[in-house]
């Protein structure tokens, strides 16, 4: 009787197993990739959308403590104060031209990493290729904040470079780097050079890696050298990968930047070295100017929204493709 009971049941048991649906494997896959990337979601949505609420700001004459919705409601008066009145209408000009200035410049010369990655992938000592790579990586890992504290222990008036020349006899005074506005755009790309040459180079060590090894087999076989090699099949390899880059940074062409030019930032090249982003921070947190401080913000998003699509479309036209 027992022996029938266990039998009905492990029938009874199978049949469950038959009739319950299983779970796809790619499905399976999907879920566990989802909940992987799930609290990076979250982190975008609370820094990057959530924020967005703010924009709210620029249409109130917001005065702190008060809370948002007991200031006045002023509609686009900030937004004409920008170009209605001329003071600031000079002082966003000014700003203007340091933000054009810099990203110019580094745009100018964003075939540094693109260089510096085909002149690395030719090293043939494997130890010394990885030593330089990761010594021109590591700045990326730095903050500003440590940046400048190396800068000023170096270039100061009391800093290691002016002691030793007044010590020598070299200079009778100081020189103050630091303080210098004349130069300081060509100084401050210099410093972006230093601090992201390494990092930027990564994406075009691995397209590197992805290009064809057959094109370089067939150029050898066809006699070419080395550098011929390199002109003719790396550097094609790399121009997808540069162009695409080259539009992102051209789409970002206001937005280059807060830390480097704060902590850099002093009284005498403030002038020079006040871009957008710095500018808006002064505005906001420095005169308490909340409001407007968010309807340049605002501006400048716009701003860089039209400039997206508008790389967008001649990429279309020129190379017949698109990032967006």
């Amino acid at each position: 009787m027992s022996k029938n009971i266990l039998i009905r049941k492990t029938k009874e048991k199978e049949k469950t197993k038959t009739i319950q649906p299983r779970i796809n494997p790619r499905k399976r896959q999907g879920y566990i990739m989802f909940l992987m990337i799930l609290p990076f979601l979250i982190l975008v949505f609370l820094f990057s959308y959530f924020p967005l609420h703010g924009l709210i700001y620029a249409f109130f004459d917001y005065r702190p403590p008060f809370r948002l919705f007991d200031t006045d409601f002023v509609g686009f008066r900030w937004f004409v104060i920008l170009f209605d009145n001329p003071t600031r209408r000079n002082i966003i000009m000014r700003v203007l031209a340091n933000t054009f200035a810099m990203s110019g410049l580094a745009i100018l010369f964003s075939w540094l990493p693109m260089a510096f990655a085909v002149f690395l992938n030719l090293l043939n000592n494997k130890p010394f290729k990885l030593l330089v790579q990761t010594l021109t990586t590591l700045p990326n890992f730095i903050s500003w904040v440590l940046v400048y504290s190396m800068a000023f222990f170096i270039f100061s008036s009391s800093g290691f470079i002016n002691t030793l020349a007044v010590r020598e006899g070299w200079l009778e005074q100081p020189i103050l780097f630091l303080h210098e506005r004349d130069n300081v755009w060509f100084t401050m790309l210099l410093w972006g050079i230093w601090k992201n040459l390494g990092w930027s180079a990564i994406l075009y060590i691995a397209a590197i890696s992805n290009i064809d090894q057959e094109l370089y087999e067939a150029a050898y076989v066809d006699g070419a050298g080395r550098f011929r090699v390199l002109w003719h099949v790396t550097v094609p390899g790399l121009l997808p990968t540069y162009f695409v880059l080259l539009l992102l940074n051209i789409a970002n062409f206001l937005s280059n930047g807060f830390e480097q030019f704060f902590v850099f930032s002093n009284a005498f090249n403030l002038d020079r070295i006040e871009v957008l982003d710095l500018y808006v921070f002064n505005l906001g947190i420095g005169q308490g100017n909340y409001s407007l401080a968010v309807a340049v913000s605002m501006m400048k998003s716009i701003i860089s929204l039209v400039l997206l699509f508008t790389v967008n479309r001649l990429s279309k036209l020129v190379r017949d493709e698109t990032i967006i």
